[in-house]
This record gives C-alpha cells, sequence and structure tokens, in this order.
C-alpha cells in the first residue's frame, strides 16, 4: 500500500513538473510602434492581422494590440509565449509583416524581450478596460530593494476591487528595467488606485531606487474600425 501511495506521488509530481519548467520559461515581448499621421487607415488593418494571426500560433499564452489613450497613432504589442523558441518562431514568421508595415511608421519598432518577474495568467474581461503599462528604472545598488517593492506593490494591489490583472515583467538584457501591465476595470478604478495609501508609499520609497522618470501610459483595446 504504501509502495503504492508513493508511486501515485511520484506520478502526480511527474506530471507537474513539465508544467513548472515551461511557466518559468516563459517568454514576453513589449514592442512599441509609432503609426505616421498619414498611414492610420493602412496601418490599424495589418496591426489587427498581426493580432489575429499571431494569437493562432503554437506556443502563445497572449497576444494584446492596445491603442495608446489621448495619442492614437501610438500603439503597444504586449506578447506572452510558453517559452523563447516560440517567440522565435513568431518572430521569424512575422518578418514579412515587418516589411509591410514599416513604411507606415515614423520610427523602427522599439521591441524589448521579457521573463516574468510576477506573473499571473490573464483570463478577465477586458472590454472596456484600461491597460496601464509602466517602465520602472531601478538604479543597478537598488535592483533587489526595487523589486521587492514592485511585488509587495502587487500584492497590496490585488486587494483592490478594480484590478483584473497586475504582472510584472523583467526585461533580459537590463535586469534593473522592469515593466508593470495592470489592467484596471476603467479609468475611475485607475484613479482609485493612484490615491491610495499604498500606492502613495510605494511611490515615494521608489524614488531613491529610480534612474529615470516613472513611466506610466493608458492604453485601450484597439479600435476595430
Amino acid at each position: 500500500m504504501i509502495l503504492r501511495i508513493l508511486a501515485i506521488a511520484m506520478s502526480v509530481m511527474a506530471g507537474l513538473l513539465p508544467a513548472r519548467a515551461q511557466d518559468a520559461g516563459a517568454a514576453y515581448v513589449v514592442s512599441y510602434v509609432e503609426v505616421a499621421p498619414w498611414a492610420q487607415h493602412a496601418a490599424l488593418p495589418l496591426l489587427r492581422k498581426l493580432r489575429e494571426t499571431s494569437r493562432k500560433e503554437p506556443g502563445t499564452a497572449g497576444f494584446e494590440v492596445l491603442q495608446r489613450i489621448g495619442q492614437p497613432l501610438h500603439f503597444i504589442i504586449l506578447e506572452s509565449w510558453k517559452d523563447a523558441k516560440a517567440q522565435a518562431a513568431h518572430a521569424a514568421a512575422t518578418a514579412a509583416w515587418r516589411d509591410e508595415i514599416k513604411p507606415n511608421l515614423i520610427a523602427p519598432i522599439d521591441e524589448r524581450a521579457y521573463g516574468g518577474y510576477a506573473v499571473d495568467p490573464s483570463n478577465a474581461v477586458t472590454t472596456g478596460a484600461v491597460y496601464a503599462v509602466t517602465h520602472v528604472d531601478l538604479i543597478g545598488a537598488k535592483k533587489d530593494e526595487g523589486l521587492a517593492a514592485l511585488k509587495q506593490l502587487k500584492l497590496d494591489s490585488m486587494k483592490e476591487t478594480g484590478l483584473l490583472l497586475f504582472n510584472i515583467w523583467q526585461q533580459n538584457s537590463r535586469p534593473n528595467h522592469v515593466t508593470l501591465i495592470e489592467i484596471w476595470r476603467g479609468i475611475a478604478a485607475l484613479e482609485r488606485h493612484e490615491i491610495a495609501d499604498h500606492t502613495r508609499k510605494f511611490r515615494e520609497a521608489l524614488l531613491p531606487m529610480s534612474g529615470s522618470l516613472y513611466d506610466q501610459r493608458l492604453y485601450q483595446a484597439m479600435k476595430e474600425k
């Protein structure tokens, strides 16, 4: 009986380990896209095409193309992949798409690769939601302290009723550069969060650890037509 229980336990553990390893190896990409004023009607269908095609690719765990609030010609692409191999296959498959959209942009696509620092899967309904995407630059000597403060901000923010998702991605090439991906039910929920005690305390603590401005940009789902 004991041996049978041990065998079952080992079988369960064997089934869990690959999933945990896969999660640990997940790959994330943030890309900033700036469309030329005369090219909106040409660029938006291309961005929609990329979104729909990419969501059907093997290994995708999430693919969003968002439009910046107040600057509708600025877009952000948020990619989540099960591993770096899946992301690399996607990058190779979209080379022609990049050539196609390039004449419609005022600058090259700014693409940055990330690993997950504090990430939860997204199953939230995001219709009408506001996305807050924030780049945080930590001073090298304060990196670990800053990351701990960011993780605590996430834990405190998860208690707020208006929060749908709060993920922290850490840039591969510069681990002291971090991007926060927040999804809120609406602008009112985000504004309540920004004046909450725990947010104010975090911003005060972050200031001496930060190497640049707290660069927060607000986005919404891309207009379909």
